[in-house]
């Protein structure tokens, strides 16, 4: 395994735990942690954002562009990810299957566009 490789690992687990940590304190209204819930989930998503700036800069990547491309890619699959698990919460918590399965699929299908989009095809 290669160093950037692991340290990328290390980090991505790390912010990872970190960010769902967070997420979940903050949403969970039994534990009472809001505000230290959203304190924690920052930093995960810090601590994600130095892992890709390290990891590529240990692979000798040039620093990521901002295009159109770029944020619109962002964006879909945040979209996609929303949808996703805004269909399993309706179809889990609030028990609306039908609704839930509509639109955790359309969120199955805007993250699978994502790969002809960053990929390209050929």
């Amino acid at each position: 395994m290669k160093k950037s490789t692991f340290v990328a690992m290390i980090l991505g687990t790390i912010g990872g735990i970190l960010f769902a940590l967070g997420m979940c304190m903050a949403l969970i209204p039994e534990w009472n942690a809001f505000q230290q819930g959203i304190v924690m989930g920052v930093i995960g998503a810090l601590v994600l954002l130095v892992m890709v700036l390290v990891w590529r800069k240990m692979e000798h990547k040039n620093p990521i562009r901002l295009s159109g491309k770029t944020i619109g890619t962002v964006l879909l699959g945040i979209a996609g990810a929303l949808f996703l698990g805004v269909g399993m919460c309706l179809t889990m918590v609030w028990s609306h299957m039908v609704v839930g399965i509509m639109i955790g699929l359309i969120g199955i299908v805007l993250l699978l566009s994502l790969i002809p989009l960053a990929k390209g095809l050929h």
